[in-house]
Protein backbone atom coordinates (compact mmCIF):
# COMPACT_ATOMS: atom_id res chain seq x y z
CA UNK A 1 0.00 0.00 0.00
CA UNK A 2 1.26 3.14 -0.97
CA UNK A 3 -0.15 6.78 0.26
CA UNK A 4 -0.71 9.46 -2.35
CA UNK A 5 -0.26 13.27 -0.08
CA UNK A 6 -2.86 15.78 -1.76
CA UNK A 7 -0.10 17.57 -1.94
CA UNK A 8 2.60 15.57 -3.95
CA UNK A 9 0.07 15.05 -6.98
CA UNK A 10 1.23 16.02 -10.37
CA UNK A 11 -0.50 19.46 -11.69
CA UNK A 12 -0.05 19.36 -15.46
CA UNK A 13 -2.01 20.73 -18.88
CA UNK A 14 -5.21 19.50 -20.01
CA UNK A 15 -4.21 17.53 -23.23
CA UNK A 16 -6.33 20.10 -25.25
CA UNK A 17 -4.70 22.68 -23.59
CA UNK A 18 -8.10 23.91 -22.24
CA UNK A 19 -7.21 23.38 -18.35
CA UNK A 20 -5.32 21.87 -15.91
CA UNK A 21 -5.22 18.27 -14.68
CA UNK A 22 -4.11 16.97 -11.10
CA UNK A 23 -3.07 13.61 -11.86
CA UNK A 24 -3.51 11.22 -8.58
CA UNK A 25 -1.67 7.96 -10.04
CA UNK A 26 -0.85 6.61 -13.42
CA UNK A 27 0.22 3.30 -14.51
CA UNK A 28 3.12 3.56 -15.76
CA UNK A 29 4.16 6.48 -14.17
CA UNK A 30 6.66 7.16 -17.15
CA UNK A 31 3.76 6.36 -19.94
CA UNK A 32 2.86 10.56 -20.42
CA UNK A 33 -0.20 11.41 -21.78
CA UNK A 34 0.12 8.59 -25.01
CA UNK A 35 1.12 5.59 -23.06
CA UNK A 36 -0.99 4.77 -19.72
CA UNK A 37 -2.59 2.07 -19.31
CA UNK A 38 -4.56 3.21 -16.15
CA UNK A 39 -4.69 6.98 -15.22
CA UNK A 40 -6.60 8.70 -11.94
CA UNK A 41 -6.64 12.81 -12.48
CA UNK A 42 -8.81 15.34 -11.24
CA UNK A 43 -9.71 18.72 -13.17
CA UNK A 44 -11.41 22.00 -12.68
CA UNK A 45 -13.58 22.67 -15.62
CA UNK A 46 -14.14 26.42 -15.43
CA UNK A 47 -15.30 26.70 -19.33
CA UNK A 48 -17.82 25.30 -21.68
CA UNK A 49 -15.94 22.91 -24.26
CA UNK A 50 -14.71 20.01 -25.70
CA UNK A 51 -13.08 16.92 -23.83
CA UNK A 52 -9.93 15.63 -24.93
CA UNK A 53 -9.94 12.66 -27.13
CA UNK A 54 -7.54 9.66 -25.81
CA UNK A 55 -8.22 6.68 -28.58
CA UNK A 56 -8.68 3.22 -27.25
CA UNK A 57 -9.37 4.86 -23.59
CA UNK A 58 -12.57 4.20 -21.41
CA UNK A 59 -13.34 6.53 -18.81
CA UNK A 60 -15.93 7.57 -15.81
CA UNK A 61 -15.88 10.48 -14.47
CA UNK A 62 -18.05 11.98 -11.51
CA UNK A 63 -18.64 15.79 -10.31
CA UNK A 64 -16.47 16.16 -6.76
CA UNK A 65 -17.93 19.47 -6.32
CA UNK A 66 -20.06 22.76 -7.79
CA UNK A 67 -23.14 22.99 -9.61
CA UNK A 68 -22.87 20.33 -12.20
CA UNK A 69 -21.94 19.87 -15.65
CA UNK A 70 -24.26 18.76 -18.94
CA UNK A 71 -22.24 16.19 -21.25
CA UNK A 72 -23.25 15.74 -24.99
CA UNK A 73 -21.47 12.52 -25.72
CA UNK A 74 -21.78 11.46 -29.49
CA UNK A 75 -24.68 9.06 -30.33
CA UNK A 76 -26.16 9.69 -26.80
CA UNK A 77 -28.39 12.42 -25.35
CA UNK A 78 -26.99 14.99 -22.98
CA UNK A 79 -26.96 14.13 -19.48
CA UNK A 80 -26.67 16.47 -16.68
CA UNK A 81 -23.98 15.63 -13.89
CA UNK A 82 -23.81 16.57 -10.62
CA UNK A 83 -22.51 16.19 -7.20
CA UNK A 84 -25.71 13.49 -6.54
CA UNK A 85 -25.51 11.43 -9.87
CA UNK A 86 -23.84 8.27 -9.68
CA UNK A 87 -19.99 7.89 -11.87
CA UNK A 88 -20.78 8.32 -15.55
CA UNK A 89 -18.97 5.69 -17.51
CA UNK A 90 -18.36 6.43 -21.82
CA UNK A 91 -15.80 6.04 -24.03
CA UNK A 92 -12.81 8.57 -24.31
CA UNK A 93 -12.21 8.08 -28.06
CA UNK A 94 -15.67 9.71 -29.25
CA UNK A 95 -16.39 13.73 -29.68
CA UNK A 96 -17.94 15.14 -26.07
CA UNK A 97 -18.55 18.55 -25.11
CA UNK A 98 -19.23 19.75 -21.88
CA UNK A 99 -21.76 22.48 -20.78
CA UNK A 100 -21.65 24.13 -17.47
CA UNK A 101 -25.04 24.94 -15.27
CA UNK A 102 -23.71 27.40 -12.78
CA UNK A 103 -20.01 28.33 -12.21
CA UNK A 104 -16.94 25.84 -12.25
CA UNK A 105 -17.01 22.19 -11.42
CA UNK A 106 -13.83 20.01 -10.03
CA UNK A 107 -14.74 16.18 -11.45
CA UNK A 108 -12.92 13.18 -10.76
CA UNK A 109 -11.32 11.12 -13.70
CA UNK A 110 -10.42 7.62 -14.38
CA UNK A 111 -9.13 6.43 -17.52
CA UNK A 112 -8.21 2.75 -18.63
CA UNK A 113 -6.56 1.11 -22.03
CA UNK A 114 -9.59 -0.52 -23.30
CA UNK A 115 -7.86 -3.76 -24.78
CA UNK A 116 -6.58 -4.70 -21.44
CA UNK A 117 -8.05 -3.29 -18.10
CA UNK A 118 -11.66 -2.32 -17.04
CA UNK A 119 -12.22 -0.25 -14.26
CA UNK A 120 -15.28 0.67 -11.79
CA UNK A 121 -15.75 3.71 -9.87
CA UNK A 122 -17.52 4.14 -6.74
CA UNK A 123 -18.43 6.52 -3.63
CA UNK A 124 -18.32 5.34 -0.66
CA UNK A 125 -19.55 7.71 2.58
CA UNK A 126 -17.99 6.67 5.69
CA UNK A 127 -19.56 7.31 8.87
CA UNK A 128 -17.73 5.46 11.86
CA UNK A 129 -16.16 2.39 10.67
CA UNK A 130 -16.96 -0.06 7.49
CA UNK A 131 -15.23 -3.11 5.62
CA UNK A 132 -14.47 -2.15 2.02
CA UNK A 133 -14.12 -5.87 0.18
CA UNK A 134 -11.11 -5.11 -2.82
CA UNK A 135 -12.16 -7.04 -5.85
CA UNK A 136 -9.24 -5.99 -8.47
CA UNK A 137 -5.52 -6.60 -8.56
CA UNK A 138 -5.27 -3.16 -8.61
CA UNK A 139 -7.57 -0.40 -6.13
CA UNK A 140 -7.41 3.55 -5.67
CA UNK A 141 -9.17 5.15 -2.34
CA UNK A 142 -9.87 8.95 -2.39
CA UNK A 143 -10.76 10.79 0.72
CA UNK A 144 -12.17 13.60 -1.13
CA UNK A 145 -13.92 14.92 1.87
CA UNK A 146 -12.98 14.69 6.07
CA UNK A 147 -10.82 12.58 7.50
CA UNK A 148 -10.27 8.70 7.45
CA UNK A 149 -8.27 5.69 9.05
CA UNK A 150 -7.29 2.56 7.31
CA UNK A 151 -6.13 -1.13 8.22
CA UNK A 152 -5.14 -3.67 5.64
CA UNK A 153 -2.92 -6.83 6.25
CA UNK A 154 -1.19 -5.56 9.02
CA UNK A 155 -0.37 -2.01 7.35
CA UNK A 156 -2.18 1.10 8.71
CA UNK A 157 -2.14 4.63 8.15
CA UNK A 158 -4.55 7.93 7.80
CA UNK A 159 -6.18 10.01 4.79
CA UNK A 160 -6.89 13.45 4.73
CA UNK A 161 -8.97 15.24 2.22
CA UNK A 162 -7.45 15.07 -0.85
CA UNK A 163 -5.13 12.17 0.00
CA UNK A 164 -5.23 8.81 -1.80
CA UNK A 165 -4.00 5.13 -1.15
CA UNK A 166 -3.43 3.16 -3.94
CA UNK A 167 -3.05 -0.72 -3.12
CA UNK A 168 -1.51 -3.45 -5.20
CA UNK A 169 -2.48 -7.11 -5.32
CA UNK A 170 -6.05 -6.17 -3.45
CA UNK A 171 -8.00 -8.65 -5.32
CA UNK A 172 -9.34 -10.62 -2.41
CA UNK A 173 -8.70 -8.52 0.22
CA UNK A 174 -10.55 -6.02 2.64
CA UNK A 175 -9.97 -2.51 3.78
CA UNK A 176 -10.89 -1.66 7.17
CA UNK A 177 -12.09 2.32 7.59
CA UNK A 178 -12.65 4.23 10.03
CA UNK A 179 -13.58 7.97 9.96
CA UNK A 180 -16.10 10.76 8.68
CA UNK A 181 -15.28 11.26 5.25
CA UNK A 182 -16.34 11.40 1.69
CA UNK A 183 -14.61 8.86 -0.60
CA UNK A 184 -14.25 6.93 -3.81
CA UNK A 185 -12.93 3.78 -4.71
CA UNK A 186 -11.45 2.74 -8.27
CA UNK A 187 -10.79 -0.65 -8.74
CA UNK A 188 -8.69 -1.60 -12.34
CA UNK A 189 -8.94 -5.13 -13.40
CA UNK A 190 -7.94 -7.74 -16.30
CA UNK A 191 -11.41 -8.25 -18.01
Amino acid sequence: MRILRAGDHKRMPWKNGGGETVEIAVSPEAGGLAGFDWRVSMATVAADGPFSIFPGIDRTLVILDGNGMVLDIEGSIPVLLTTASDPLAFPADIPVAARLQDGAITDLNVMTRRDGLAHTLIRIDIDGGTSVPLTSSTCLLLCHRGALSFRRDGESGTLAAGDALLIADAAGTALEIDGEARCYLVSIATP
